[in-house]
């Protein structure tokens, strides 16, 4: 596990509220790869100990939360268990607003200067972060795009995926498309029961054979926005528990999509804002930023 960088400070301003023993740093075959498949999955991102102690924070989360699918205002969100959507996963969101487990590891500097990296851009904030639970006998998740459905538009968003138990072709682990975030556009689809929906918009990436990437418990994986990417059934009697977070690139503006956005903040946004709300979407690094007043 790699922790040097750890010890040598950020070469801009992290935010996070501390650094942790994860492995944040990106070799250069690893950027590279990433910027030309749209993914990258990192072995042991965790350590054992690590994971229990953010599975911990997921778990408490989930039952602080309840049935409300974001903790934020009422978006009528509510999980009412009635869609094919809502048997994917149990999905909910913004957990580093209530749990400080949670806010330590998706918030973190060095993690914030890793997806920097990768991406090559100077600077991310959190759009959201979500626990997504594939339940016993859970339904596949359809291949989709991220970043179209978000309230910013840019090549550059970037998810990380942690593993919490292990993901397996069984129980539904992640599949990518390599390359497809270079195909892709803004055009999107809904996760329903047509699992292949998003070619009949891409035809191109019906060509390129899809990519598993099962993992165990402290792997990870990071994809770019525009990357298509999905799951299989959870067909096995126990959960897929992973925790995940998206970030936007510093800078981005409101594009006109409410998504995940609370409705007061969302009335005094006009198309073309920049969403830099620490208290929405908090900057965890930046090579060129001031730090936040606090």
């Amino acid at each position: 596990m790699n922790t040097e960088s750890r010890n040598k400070g950020c070469a801009g301003f992290g935010f996070g509220v501390e650094f942790l023993p994860v492995n944040t740093t990106a070799t250069e075959e690893q950027i590279a790869s990433y910027q030309q498949d749209g993914f990258l999955h990192v072995p042991a991102f965790l350590a054992a100990d690590e994971v229990a102690e953010l599975k911990q924070g997921v778990l408490d989360a989930l039952d602080e939360m309840g049935s409300r699918k974001i903790n934020d205002e009422d978006l009528g969100w509510e999980d009412k268990k009635q869609s094919y959507y809502d048997k994917v996963f149990t999905q909910r969101l913004n957990l580093h607003r209530i749990n400080d487990t949670v806010k330590k590891y998706m918030l973190d500097a060095e993690l914030g200067r890793m997806v920097c990296d990768l991406e090559g851009v100077d600077g991310f904030r959190v759009w959201h972060d979500q626990t997504l639970i594939k339940e016993p006998y859970g339904n596949p998740t359809a291949w989709h795009l991220d970043d179209p459905y978000w309230s910013f538009t840019s090549k550059h968003a970037i998810s990380i995926w942690i593993a919490l138990e292990d993901a397996t072709l069984e129980n539904g682990c992640m599949w990518f498309v390599p390359g497809s975030h270079k195909i892709a556009r803004f055009e999107n689809v809904g996760i329903d029961e047509n699992m292949a929906s998003l070619f009949d918009v891409y035809p191109d990436m019906k060509n390129v054979d899809p990519v598993s990437v099962p993992m165990k418990a402290g792997d990870c994986s990071f994809h770019n926005g525009l990357t298509a990417h999905g799951a299989g059934a959870n067909m096995t009697r126990g959960r897929r528990i992973a925790m995940t977070c998206g970030y936007m690139p510093a800078g981005s503006t409101f594009n006109g999509q409410a998504n995940i956005l609370p409705p007061d903040y969302l009335a005094s946004l006009s198309v073309g804002d920049v969403l830099d709300n620490e208290a929405q979407n908090p900057l965890i690094f930046s090579r060129t930023a001031d730090a936040p007043a606090t």
